[in-house]
């Protein structure tokens, strides 16, 4: 497949030749935290103002940045060759493009960050309590093509015809679905819509604006994803694991602590580690010095119980790095 972009190269001339391409996110909620792990992974680049692709310095690897919606589209089609976008958009692409052997996304890694969830939200004070109760009704979306699916799944399944075409478009929709861009919660309010299918992150937007969710569509996290015809194999897999392992040192802490020989077994069954901890022996002593990785928002719960199994000088250190299976 071709990788050209006219609207890059126009700008930037041959500098792309021999560039790995990979699209993040230009704004939105994934977009700073992409930078932040861009940054962790020792990618070095300068934007430029205005500017939507930058080159990086230690790398032979362009950052092009697009709307998260987008880089499906760009990386399916192997215009790029890498991706970091949430599994919704991939979702929401693939129902109008289903991949082929060829075309489509190949998720390479869950980032464990942008979690949300794609709900039926309806108003809290109202007669709908379930998904069935809007088939026939006016429901507004940013997700289209996700909540037609899901709609149709839906009608088919109340009809008792779950495979008879009606899953495939070749029936109308009884449910009226109306694309609106941006403050989807509002719908319902001003009265366009019975109900609304939308991002929720805490929920706590959708309760001040009186709704509640009835079912959710799907579950979504930022993810990595490449084309299924790379540019360059060997970067791909060395940009994946230097972002694995800058998320793997925000997931953990290395705790260390020591612990009487005859205690280790109980104190291993505490922090046992990714595979195993590493356990080494003091010097003239019956005790031993212990090392392990343990997440971070389990360590408070892992200190005490350490403390209660005879374990002393506990200490928690970040970890800046790591490569691990």
């Amino acid at each position: 497949m071709s990788r050209s972009l006219p609207f890059l190269t126009d700008t930037l001339g041959n500098s792309l030749n021999d560039r790995l391409l990979f699209a993040v996110p230009k704004k939105g909620r994934l977009h700073q935290v992409c930078l932040d792990l861009l940054q962790g992974s020792d990618i070095q680049f300068h934007r430029h103002s205005r500017l939507d692709i930058a080159l990086v310095k230690n790398l032979p690897l362009a950052l092009v940045f697009l709307p998260a919606a987008d880089i499906p589209t760009f990386v399916g089609e192997g215009r790029v060759d890498l991706g970091i976008t949430g599994r919704d958009q991939v979702a929401e692409h693939e129902c109008m493009v289903p991949p082929t052997a060829t075309s489509g996304v190949v998720e390479v890694l869950d980032l464990d960050f942008g979690k949300c969830s794609l709900q039926v939200q309806v108003p809290m004070k109202g007669e709908l309590s379930k998904p069935e109760d809007l088939i026939g009704k006016n429901v507004v979306t940013s997700f289209t093509n996700l909540t037609e699916q899901y709609f149709r799944k839906l009608e088919a399944e109340q009809a008792g015809s779950a495979t008879n075409g009606e899953t495939n478009g070749q029936t109308k929709l009884k449910t009226h679905i109306k694309f609106v861009g941006g403050s989807v919660e509002a719908a319902c309010a001003l009265g366009v819509a019975d109900g609304i299918v939308d991002l929720v992150e805490s929920g706590e937007t959708m309760r001040v604006a009186g709704l509640k969710a009835i079912s959710t569509v799907v579950a979504s996290s930022a993810i990595l994803v490449k084309s299924k015809h790379p540019s360059d194999d060997k970067l791909v897999d060395l940009i994946t694991a230097r972002i694995k392992g800058v998320i793997t040192a925000q997931k953990y802490v290395l705790c260390t602590y020591n612990v009487e020989r005859h205690q280790l077994e109980a104190a291993c069954k505490i922090t046992p580690g990714k595979r195993a901890p590493t356990v080494t022996s003091l010097e003239n002593t019956d005790w031993v010095a212990v090392q392990a990785m343990v997440e971070r928002k389990t360590l408070a719960v892992v200190m005490d119980r350490l403390t209660e199994a005879g374990a002393t000088d506990i200490l928690a250190m970040k970890i800046e790095n790591s490569r691990s299976g």
